[in-house]
C-alpha cells in the first residue's frame, strides 16, 4: 500500500478547499450576490430554528441506524457512545476538506478501538453511507410517484406530455424493486463470497444473522433518517419564502444531498448550491433562493460542529 506524505495530504486538502470555495464564488456571482444576501437577511428566524433542531433529529436517527448496523455485525457499543462519535464524524465532515471522506474514516476507526476488527469496522460505515443513500433513493422515488398522481402539473418543465400513469407506474416498481434488492443480495450472495476472504466475513455475517429483520430495521430507520433530512431542508426553504411541497423537494433532495456527498469539496460547499440551484429551476424556483436554503442548510451543520467537542464515553469495562 502506497501512503502519502503529509504534504501531499496537505496539497489535496488545499486543492479541495479552493475547488469548493471557486465554485461557489462562481455560482454566487451568477446569481448575484446581493440577491441571495438579501434572500438569506430576510430569512424567517422560527422557520431557521425549526430546520436546525431537524438536522440534529436527522443525524441522531442516523447515529441510532449506524448502531443497529454494527449489532447486525455482532459488535455492541453503546448508545451514547454512538451517538457522540457519529456527530463527531458529522463535525469533522463540515469543518475538513473532502465532504464525508474525513468523518467516515475516523467513525472506522474509532469503531475499531472498541474491539471491531477493521474490515468489519470499515464495512460498518461504508454500509451506513450506502444505506442512507438507499434510504433517500426510496423516499425520493416514492414521493415522485405519489406526487406525479397528485400534481402532475408542477413537472411543466421536466414531464414529457401525456398521462403520468405510466411514468409513476414505472418509478413505483422500480422503488419496490430497489428495496428488495438488498436483501435479495443478502440471500443469494453469501454462497459465492463465502466469506472465505477476511474483508468478506461482514457479507458473511450479515447474511447469517437475522437478515430479514435487520433489513427491515435498516429500511426504517433509513428511510424515517432521510425524511426528517428533507424536513429540514424545507423548513430552510420556509425560511427564505420557497413555496414548494415537500413532496416535491424529497425527490430534489437526492441529487442536491448526493452532490454534496462528493470528495471534491469541503463540507459539500459549492457542490450543494450548484445542485440546489440546477435542480430546483426544474420547479420554476428562483436561484438566489434555492442557493439561500442549500447555504442555510450547509450552516446547520456547522452549527451542530461543536459537539463534536463533547468527549467520547467510554465502553463498559474499558480501562
Amino acid at each position: 500500500m502506497r501512503w502519502t506524505t503529509p504534504r501531499t495530504r496537505g496539497v489535496k486538502l488545499l486543492l479541495r478547499s479552493v475547488v469548493s470555495l471557486a465554485l461557489l464564488a462562481a455560482l454566487m456571482h451568477a446569481v448575484g450576490w446581493s440577491n441571495v444576501g438579501r434572500t438569506l437577511t430576510g430569512a424567517d428566524p422560527a422557520w431557521a430554528a425549526l430546520g436546525g433542531a431537524l438536522a440534529l433529529l436527522a443525524n441522531t436517527a442516523c447515529a441510532w441506524r449506524w448502531r443497529a448496523l454494527v449489532r447486525w455485525l455482532r459488535h455492541e457499543v453503546p448508545w451514547p457512545w454512538a451517538w457522540v462519535a457519529y456527530l463527531r464524524g458529522v463535525a469533522l465532515n463540515a469543518v475538513l476538506p473532502g465532504a464525508t471522506v474525513g468523518g467516515d474514516v475516523w467513525r472506522a476507526w474509532a469503531l475499531q478501538r472498541t474491539g471491531l476488527d477493521w474490515p468489519h469496522a470499515s464495512a460498518s460505515v461504508v454500509l451506513d453511507r450506502l444505506s442512507g443513500l438507499w434510504g433517500l433513493a426510496l423516499l425520493g422515488g416514492g414521493c415522485a410517484v405519489a406526487a406525479l398522481l397528485a400534481d402532475a402539473a408542477a413537472l411543466r418543465g421536466v414531464q414529457p406530455g401525456g398521462t403520468p400513469g405510466p411514468w409513476a407506474a414505472a418509478l413505483g416498481v422500480a422503488v419496490v424493486a430497489l428495496a428488495w434488492l438488498p436483501r435479495a443480495l443478502l440471500r443469494g450472495g453469501v454462497a459465492p463470497t463465502g466469506g472465505r476472504h477476511r474483508w468478506w466475513g461482514w457479507w458473511a455475517t450479515l447474511a447469517q444473522h437475522e437478515p430479514a429483520r435487520h433489513w427491515r430495521q435498516q429500511l426504517l430507520a433509513s428511510v424515517g433518517a432521510q425524511a426528517v433530512t428533507v424536513a429540514a431542508l424545507w423548513a430552510a426553504g420556509q425560511a427564505v419564502g420557497l413555496s414548494l411541497a415537500w413532496w416535491w423537494l424529497a425527490p430534489a433532495a437526492v441529487p442536491i444531498f448526493v452532490a454534496a456527498a462528493l470528495p471534491v469539496g469541503m463540507g459539500g460547499w459549492g457542490t450543494r448550491e450548484a445542485a440546489s440551484a440546477a435542480v430546483l429551476a426544474l420547479l420554476d424556483v428562483p436561484p438566489a433562493q434555492a442557493v439561500g436554503m442549500s447555504l442555510l442548510f450547509g450552516a446547520y451543520a456547522l452549527l451542530q460542529a461543536p459537539l463534536g467537542l463533547l468527549p467520547l464515553p467510554r465502553q463498559p469495562g474499558s480501562a
